[in-house]
């Protein structure tokens, strides 16, 4: 039986980030593969005194992992080792991931002990802030949390390999909350979908268990929604720190668990997690497909 294909927009943007955590790199196009976008997350930095691996999710040990900027040396290629990372610190001092003094740097700069791996240690975990936004106790509510759910094993994903955001999303809630810096460092998304009509809502809702085609070859099966944390909220560049953002995504779009809690409502979403069911390159400008079979 022949399932049919609807065009629901193009490739706006590419968003690779080599350091979880660390802000990324915005490229042309790239390969993907069963991990994800070839290079994504593929550094992360593990606290030694905890064991933890290091997630701006808590703000008040990693906050400043959002202000250093990662980008690789060289492009990764396939079948390849993985290519070093230059680091810009806050201060606009450069580092690179392959010096012998690398773990030392990054400690002072984050005041904290770590080590930068690349490959993620068995059972990784990480601690998140899940305070409620109207906390009045001046209690932190802080959660150790599996690393990588629905990802291969041996990444330093929080839940899936791929992350998509579409600009109706964007817009939406530009319009909830017009004071508001909706900027896509806030979400990290991994593909910003240009939806090709004027509507600005939260459209990915209803991609939920659907398969998804970028130009010719990339397949996704798009698995859950994605809730956002306290990341959103966060100072980093030019943004302002603004609860608003992460209010405003909670007051107007919770959207029921598709695979990890069937039945659950989560809150705060912006955007959809996908895994990747066939690999290839994508590109700026590819179309994107929507398949609306049955999983």
């Amino acid at each position: 039986m022949r399932t049919e294909t609807t065009i629901v927009g193009s490739v706006l943007s590419i968003r690779r980030y080599p350091i979880k955590s660390m802000q990324g790199e915005e490229i042309d196009g790239v390969e993907v593969t069963e991990r994800g976008v070839l290079g994504d997350r593929a550094y992360a930095l593990v606290d030694r005194e905890t064991g933890h691996i290091a997630s701006a999710k808590y703000p008040r040990k990693w906050s400043q992992l959002l202000e250093c900027h990662a980008r690789f040396v060289e492009p990764p290629q396939l079948g390849k080792p993985l290519p070093p990372v230059w680091v810009t610190l806050p201060d606009g001092e450069v580092v690179c991931s392959t010096q012998s003094n690398i773990d030392q740097v990054l400690a002072q700069q984050l005041g904290r002990d770590v080590t930068l791996l690349a490959e993620a240690p068995a059972n990784p975990t990480r601690e998140t802030d899940r305070t409620p936004l109207d906390n009045s106790s001046g209690e932190e509510t802080i959660r150790q949390e599996k690393v990588a759910f629905a990802a291969p094993t041996g990444t330093f994903f929080d839940y899936s390999a791929i992350h998509l955001l579409t600009t109706a999303t964007i817009d939406r809630l530009k319009k909830l909350f017009p004071s508001g810096q909706f900027d896509l460092r806030r979400f990290r998304p991994n593909i910003v979908i240009q939806t090709n009509t004027n509507e600005s809502d939260f459209v990915e809702n209803h991609w939920l268990g659907c398969r998804t085609t970028i130009g010719t070859d990339v397949q996704f099966r798009v698995i859950d929604p994605c809730p956002r944390c306290v990341i959103t909220t966060l100072p980093q560049g030019d943004l302002p720190h603004d609860t608003g953002i992460l209010r405003t995504i909670t007051q107007h779009n919770q959207v029921e668990s598709f695979t990890l809690a069937p039945g659950k409502m989560l809150p705060a979403i912006a955007g959809v997690y996908a895994t990747v069911l066939h690999k290839g390159k994508i590109c700026q400008g590819d179309f994107i497909g929507l398949q609306s079979e049955p999983l």
